[in-house]
């Protein structure tokens, strides 16, 4: 079969299994067994249509080219359970960092970095928590970890950090930028050299400055709502989330307010637009549109934000396991993943439990294939969407 223009890449996280399906017909081309990919870390697109993941239970960083005859092009160790992924601009450098797993308390200090052109790779500890990550170009390339209780940006070098010796060894970062101790979300603006992390008060930024960070303004949510995440939008040059607002209680998730957030990095001006009640989870960017998945008692949808600001909603079918009234949204339930390409007009969403993956042509809303997957994507699995040379790339993160 000749490789596809665009390749949809989904993770059975659950199972322990990675899919390839060509877009738009979803046929199944290409399949890993035995690889259960950290979630959390996410999907991490690299120049030239691959993608880098982290299989959580045999410890290793992969690097997929989902267009090749040859699916794993290459494995490092790395230290596990991941938390967050990135990349500097170039796709070379490499940082993951440790988080929770199935505890309850972080207990984790360990960060690996690896450089995908020699294959070396290094473990340090740094500091027991969830640090989210960029790894930075402009210069001498920089790791810089997100930390929270203390909140902070801690800046390494990342030859430091490579060059550490065995035994994974404590370092220290050679600069500090305060934070708000509630960080939760992290982007990076190659093309700025802008460092962005989401806290309570707002997006906090920072700008290069040699080999450390020199702060900038606070950009306001502008809500009595806040964002949890960031995704870099390198088509539109902005910064996207979901403000989620309302009573914190988990067991009350199906009055939780939602509203995309948008915040253009050109003008500096910000959007923000309702999506409804309930559980509005991860974000997609289509070539002009942006997808949010909404799960509700009431009924689930796809919903599509043009570039123009017009707002489509499409009815999803029910899931069996979906959260429900009187319980979280988060334990032993079903969910969507939601994924799109820069690239192109198509939208993909999982149908969590069942296996089945929805193909949307974010131009009409229409239903284009519904494949099977042949496992059940419990908690909705976790996709990425991409073309050879779609751009998605230029978003250094994980996601």
């Amino acid at each position: 079969m000749a490789s596809p223009a665009t390749a949809l890449l989904v993770s059975d996280h659950v199972d322990g299994s990675v899919h390839v399906l060509s877009v738009p017909d979803g046929t199944v081309i290409g399949r890993l067994t035995g690889r259960h990919l950290s979630e959390h870390a996410g999907l991490l697109a690299l120049p030239g249509g691959r993608v880098a993941c982290v299989d959580d239970r045999r410890g290793e960083l992969l690097v997929l080219d989902p267009f090749g005859e040859q699916l794993v092009l290459h494995t490092v160790p790395v230290a596990v359970p991941a938390e967050h992924l990135a990349c500097d601009p170039s796709g070379r450098l490499l940082a993951v960092t440790t988080g929770l797993g199935k505890n309850t308390e972080p207990w984790s200090d360990l960060v690996t970095v690896a450089d995908l052109t020699t294959g070396e790779a290094t473990r340090v500890r740094t500091r027991v928590g969830e640090p989210g990550v960029t790894v930075l170009g402009g210069g001498e390339p920089l790791v810089v970890l997100r930390h929270r209780g203390p909140g902070a940006l801690a800046v390494h070098r990342f030859a430091d950090l490579l060059a550490a010796p065995p035994g994974c060894p404590t370092a220290g970062p050679h600069a500090l930028l305060s934070l708000p101790d509630d960080g939760h979300g992290d982007a990076y603006d190659p093309d700025s050299g802008r460092v962005f992390a989401a806290t309570g008060e707002g997006v906090h930024t920072a700008r290069r400055a040699g080999d450390t960070l020199a702060a900038g303004p606070v950009i306001p949510w502008e809500s009595s709502a806040r964002g949890w995440y960031l995704r870099l939008d390198t088509r539109r040059r902005a910064l996207w989330t979901t403000l989620r607002g309302g009573a914190p209680d988990p067991l009350r998730w199906p009055e939780w307010t939602n509203q995309a957030w948008r915040h253009d990095l050109g003008t500096g001006r910000t959007h923000r637009t309702d999506l409804g009640p309930g559980l509005v989870f991860r974000l997609a960017l289509a070539r002009d549109h942006t997808a949010f998945t909404r799960v509700h008692p009431d009924g689930d949808e796809l919903v599509l934000l043009g570039a123009d600001e017009t707002l489509r909603r499409v009815p999803l079918p029910a899931m069996d396991g979906a959260p429900r009234r009187g319980c979280t949204p988060w334990e032993g339930v079903e969910r969507r993943a939601v994924a799109a390409s820069p690239g192109s007009d198509w939208v993909a969403v999982t149908r969590g439990g069942h296996g089945e993956v929805h193909l949307v042509d974010a131009r009409t809303g229409d239903e284009v294939a519904r494949p099977r997957v042949g496992t059940p994507l419990r908690h909705g699995g976790h996709m990425m969407l991409l073309g050879r040379n779609d751009g998605a790339h230029g978003d250094p993160v994980g996601r």
